[in-house]
């Protein structure tokens, strides 16, 4: 007769796997698994199809850099309701340089040039617009939500006030079809959003800053007597948050070929809800990287699968995305309480 033993090093992996895991990604796992189930059965031939994911991920970049951005600003406590009038205003800016410098008929040799004159610009705009708001919100200690509304309508003013509300169109093709092209099968605007994401994952998993940005959001009383700068901190924090509405810019401008004052209008408050969506506290100090890019995913693929259905109407998708939000937050304590249970049990 032989018995099973299970070794104390056996079990105590087996508690702390368990107890890592996050009750909210967990929910957004089994809701993308259920979405993606759901649209295989029902539209199978054209929700598998490679074009279908390619326009998705085409598509979800434009909103997906900026929701970064809010995430990193909450995680502090704050928040950035400014993006969009970033994203759009230094699109403008850098449209604007582009077609000076290669107007139509230009060389392949002053295109490029232009295109990488535009895309710093975009960039290094939209860390200083960041860097202004961070400025705002922790010397002149205006709370993060005026200062990013107030932001957003200047921001906004200054594109519509460059263009006269018209859009730019005419960008030189070398833009349009290095940042709108694809390597292999893979859109240029997906391995734009994958490198930022990597790049801010990094930032809060192995550096001093990102631990920093965790404390804050925790107890800014605490970090404070710590010695955290905290006035620095936030600076470079929202400065990032508009580093990503830039990048997010220059992806709008090279999917529609154009920059407008208005693009993008119904992304601050969407970009708030994946973040939110994602397991990012509101009060700061929470949230991961992993969780958001889900919400993103969950949230383009309900929309692009609802797409294929004739019958549904695109007025239907703040209904569609506010029930999910709330149907999520609402299941929040009865998904931690099954975990805390499951653990318990297994323990």
């Amino acid at each position: 007769m032989t018995t099973s033993t299970t070794t104390p090093t056996a079990k105590a992996e087996k508690r702390t796997f368990l107890k890592d895991l996050d009750p909210q990604i967990v929910r957004l796992v089994v809701i993308l698994a259920a979405l993606l189930l759901f649209f295989m059965i029902t539209r199978g031939g054209a929700f598998l199809r490679v074009s279908t994911w390619q326009s998705m991920g085409v598509a979800f970049p434009e909103f997906g850099l900026m929701a970064l951005g809010v995430m990193l600003t909450m995680i502090t406590g704050g928040i950035d309701l400014s993006t969009v009038g970033i994203a759009n205003m230094t699109a403008i800016a850098s449209a604007s340089v582009m077609l000076s410098m290669a107007p139509s008929g230009a060389s392949t040799g002053d295109q490029t040039t232009a295109m990488l004159v535009g895309i710093l610009l975009s960039v290094g705009l939209g860390t200083l617009a960041g860097a202004f708001n961070g400025f705002l919100v922790a010397k002149v200690k205006i709370p993060a939500i005026l200062v990013t509304l107030g932001t957003l309508e200047l921001f906004t003013g200054i594109a519509i006030v460059i263009t006269g509300g018209k859009p730019l169109s005419g960008l030189p093709p070398v833009f349009s079809a290095t940042l709108g092209g694809k390597v292999g099968k893979v859109p240029m605007q997906l391995i734009i959003f994958i490198v930022v994401a990597l790049v801010i994952g990094f930032l809060l998993a192995r550096t001093t800053f990102g631990a920093k940005l965790y404390m804050l959001g925790s107890n800014a009383t605490a970090a404070k007597f710590s010695g955290l700068n905290s006035t620095s901190l936030l600076i470079r924090t929202y400065a990032l948050s508009g580093l990503c509405a830039g990048v997010a810019g220059l992806v709008m401008m090279a999917n529609y070929n154009s920059a407008k004052a208005d693009y993008g209008s119904t992304y601050t408050l969407l970009t708030v809800l994946i973040v939110v969506l994602g397991g990012v506290s509101p009060l700061g100090g929470s949230g991961r990287l992993l969780g958001v890019v889900l919400a993103i995913t969950v949230l383009q693929i309900l929309q692009s699968g609802l797409n294929m259905f004739p019958q549904v109407s695109n007025f239907y998708l703040p209904l569609i995305w506010g029930a999910t939000l709330l149907t999520v937050i609402s299941t929040s304590n009865l998904g931690g309480g099954f975990l805390k249970r499951f653990k318990k049990n297994k323990e």
